[in-house]
């Protein structure tokens, strides 16, 4: 079995109303009785960002001012009864990315940390990040745990399917 079919089944298998697969390399992936939104590398093969809704959930996609034309996020509010909604954020970092763009994503982090409900799913690639002390060896990551803890978010490192 294929990696495609092998989420797919999963997917099915589960339940989940939201999926996430980072750093795709899948052209045009389908899931029966999801919807898909994709945002790709620009220029490139791979490296971009899969959300996949059941079609029985309703959302928009947003844009955060704060976007960078080679970012790899998708930000959605998904919507309930009372129309209020949570935010969703999808967020993929390239190991060798720059800091222009990890200083937009910061700012669209800032920007969206207003939202009660707020879901950020990432694979941040930052290897000397350790999430369990909160210590780091570098600039860029002091910025990210930074800017997670002036507007609390808490990583939670749980993750129920990862290949690779």
């Amino acid at each position: 079995m294929g990696e495609e079919q092998e989420v797919e089944a999963t997917v099915m298998l589960e339940s989940y109303d939201l999926v996430v697969i980072t750093d795709t390399w899948w052209d045009e992936a389908t899931i029966d009785g999801y919807r898909l939104l994709k945002r790709d590398r620009r220029g490139r093969r791979g490296g971009g960002v899969d959300l996949f809704f059941k079609k029985c959930i309703d959302y928009e996609e947003m844009s955060p001012e704060n976007s960078h034309e080679q970012d790899k996020s998708l930000w959605v509010r998904i919507r309930d009864r009372g129309n209020k909604g949570n935010l969703a954020g999808v967020y993929y970092r390239l190991p060798s990315q720059g800091e222009p763009i990890d200083k937009a994503f910061l700012l669209q982090l800032q920007e969206t940390s207003y939202s009660q409900g707020l879901i950020l799913l990432r694979d941040f690639n930052y290897p000397d990040i350790c999430w369990e002390s909160s210590t780091v060896s570098c600039r860029q990551s002091r910025r990210l745990l930074e800017c997670m803890e002036d507007n609390f978010f808490e990583p939670d490192n749980r993750q129920p399917y990862q290949r690779g």
